[in-house]
């Protein structure tokens, strides 16, 4: 399915974009205006992060008064869901990078929220030469052909043979050592995993497997599940099988709260896990749709943030947030948003103002001392980063951070 939706976007590409990478150059070039875009999931269960995250950029933005050095940005937040599915959609993902191809004035793009959408999005840049800085995927498969990835990873989303796209945080390789490590932490003895047939979460289950393994933790096996109105009939199989815990890789459109009741409802001692694709308000709040209280006190997640002050530039950026949007504690990904439009901002000033020097500048950044901490892409378009955060669930039913794990890759 996703190798069919890539072929559609890149030639919807082909046709839409052909002649805008080099007006674009011309255009960004003149040292006046340049546009950038992002391109979220704005509606559905992720809406409160992506919310903070857009406002992170619009923040970083106007601290630099509109401007990256003497070159004015425009700035424009680009939706990437439907109301109907309450998830990133492939229509819109494909539209939303093609309409950043044929603005000439286009050097930066900021997304996207999902792996697999980053997968539509970047071939589709990458013919027009346009960077693309994601603040959250972790999918193996869109930088390295680690174990994790699949066939033809990760060069066909490089169709020109130039690396285009930059992600903040740590790959799911690291996250899966975090996700193991918690678990045993937790006492499990025998963790059933599942997967929601995406490439995000079958590739973060894969390496869940191959961590396991190397750390002596049993698992039932990795069963990929639809979505479907119940999962009883799954969750008395794990039981059956002797799990005394419980690790879902996927996003929680794909059907995570209704699997988390269930599987408690068979197992009401077992602990349960998921990634960051579901580590949001919108699976652990009672009040905004997620699972009851009683199962969130039993629910830990990994993501690739921390807890804000104990960042760099957390207090500040806390403080400034505060001020602007009269709000104290923001996701933990709005931070990951406002560095990403830093980090836009910094490379335009540095000579990035067109697309061709923009993406130089981009993949040239080494050792900058950020908000988020001091970091370098490298040449895969990986960062440097690689430190998780465990989260349980709040009192009010939001995640809340509890630990650093440091896991390697």
């Amino acid at each position: 399915m996703l190798a069919g939706l890539l072929a559609a976007a890149l030639g919807l590409a082909a046709c839409g974009g052909g002649s805008s990478s080099g007006s674009s150059n011309s255009g960004g070039s003149g040292g006046r205006t340049v546009d950038v875009y992002s391109s979220l999931p704005l509606q559905g269960a992720s809406k409160d992060q992506t919310g903070d995250m857009v406002k992170g950029i619009q923040l970083a933005l106007d601290q630099a008064g509109g401007k990256a050095g003497k070159v004015k940005v425009q700035y424009t937040s680009l939706d990437d869901s439907t109301a109907e599915t309450g998830t990133w959609d492939p229509q819109r993902v494909a539209a939303n990078a093609r309409r950043v191809v044929q603005d000439k004035n286009a050097v930066g793009y900021i997304g996207e929220f999902n792996s697999p959408a980053s997968a539509i999005s970047i071939p589709i840049l990458n013919l027009a030469g346009i960077g693309e800085i994601s603040p959250t995927n972790t999918y193996v498969g869109l930088t390295t052909n680690e174990p994790g990835s699949t066939k033809g990873e990760p060069d066909k989303y490089y169709p020109n043979g130039t690396r285009n796209y930059v992600r903040l945080t740590p790959r799911d390789s690291i996250q899966a050592a975090a996700l193991v490590q918690a678990a045993q932490q937790a006492g499990c003895q025998k963790v059933a995993l599942a997967n929601d047939l995406e490439a995000y979460g079958v590739g973060l289950a894969k390496l869940v497997e191959l961590k396991a393994k190397a750390a002596g933790l049993a698992l039932t096996g990795d069963d990929g599940l639809d979505v479907t109105p119940n999962y009883r009939a799954y969750a008395s199989k794990i039981k059956g099988e002797g799990a005394d815990c419980f690790l879902f890789a996927g996003i929680t459109a794909k059907g995570a709260i209704q699997l988390f009741k269930d599987v408690n409802a068979a197992l009401p001692k077992a602990s349960l896990f998921a990634g960051d694709g579901a580590c949001e308000s919108g699976l652990t709040n009672p009040s905004k749709g997620g699972f009851p209280a009683n199962v969130g006190a039993k629910f830990h997640c990994t993501i690739a943030t921390l807890d804000l002050p104990s960042y760099p530039g957390g207090r500040k950026f806390l403080a400034d947030f505060k001020a602007k949007y009269g709000n104290s504690s923001p996701d933990p990904f709005a931070i990951f948003g406002y560095e990403s439009m830093r980090l836009v901002l910094d490379t335009i000033a540095a000579g990035g103002t067109d697309r061709a020097s923009f993406l130089k500048q981009l993949f040239a950044t080494k050792d900058r001392n950020s908000v988020i901490g001091t970091y370098s892409v490298q040449s895969t378009g990986d960062s440097t980063l690689t430190d998780f955060g465990l989260y349980g669930v709040d009192a009010n039913g939001d995640p809340k951070y509890k630990s650093t794990i440091k896991a390697a890759s």
